[in-house]
């Protein structure tokens, strides 16, 4: 087993549907990843599973309650300690799906991708007990700077980002190393057959066969779209000197 993942949630069914499905689900089914989800209601102390009361203070909305989390997760790290045997084990790395949390980019998943186990709490309503994030949590991330109704899809983007750059889920990692984000730049455009369609041509160059243009070709392509789309991590990309070159001559 190569990594596992912990999903503490009140929607398993929810998450579940989506884990079965495309990259994520095939990597379940080979065993490159063992992914399970938690309810946290099954941990909820009274005969009506609550996991949500009224804040102190005045406020509108229900906040989950710290017990619940904390015995869910406390469930968690007993069955890893039975059941898994990682190399190099280390204790549980705890996540915190939320607004406030640093933006997800493709290098925070890179480094995710190393560990050998992750726990990612969902929360709900207004949120969680502030106690048992600080009891538990290493660390929070956001998907964006907008509020959505609970911490499950955000849980998912983060374990589908995670988990194809997880040593043989992908074919080859050269299926993510082109990708926008992975190297600082965007991706160069992609084309499929007919090489006409609606009178548009696909690019001479890759009709071509000469791979060192090619190769050439997309990298001027991926800055080229970088500066257009996103000049903010434009501005930070390391480029080389005939890199700038190329950029100044086409500013110009």
């Amino acid at each position: 087993m190569k990594m596992r993942i912990d999903i503490m949630t009140i929607f398993t069914n929810m998450c579940e549907s989506v884990l079965r499905e495309s990259i994520v689900g095939r990597a379940i089914k080979e065993k490159l990843v063992k992914i399970k989800c938690h309810d946290i209601r099954d941990f909820a102390y009274d005969k009506h599973k609550r996991v949500d009361d009224s804040t102190y203070g005045p406020g509108m909305g229900m906040l989950m309650k710290a017990e619940p989390i904390y015995l869910c997760f406390e469930d968690i790290c007993k069955q890893i300690k039975k059941e898994e045997s990682f190399e190099n084990q280390h204790p549980q790395k705890v996540i915190y799906m939320s607004p406030q949390g640093a933006t997800l980019t493709q290098q925070k998943a890179k480094m995710l991708a190393e560990e050998d186990n992750l726990i990612i709490l969902c929360g709900h309503y207004e949120g969680v007990d502030e106690r048992v994030l600080e009891e538990i949590v290493e660390e929070e991330i956001s998907i964006g700077d907008y509020v959505l109704t609970g911490g499950e899809l955000p849980a998912l983007v983060l374990v589908d980002a995670i988990v194809r750059m997880i040593p043989g889920v992908l074919s080859s990692d050269e299926c993510y190393k082109d990708e926008s984000h992975y190297s600082g730049l965007l991706e160069y455009p992609q084309y499929t057959k007919p090489s006409l369609w609606h009178n548009k041509k696909v690019p001479d160059v890759l009709l071509s066969g000469n791979h060192e243009k090619i190769k050439t070709w997309k990298k001027e392509q991926s800055m080229l779209r970088t500066l257009r789309k996103r000049p903010d991590i434009f501005k930070d990309y390391n480029f080389s000197a005939e890199e700038k070159e190329f950029i100044n001559g086409q500013k110009k």
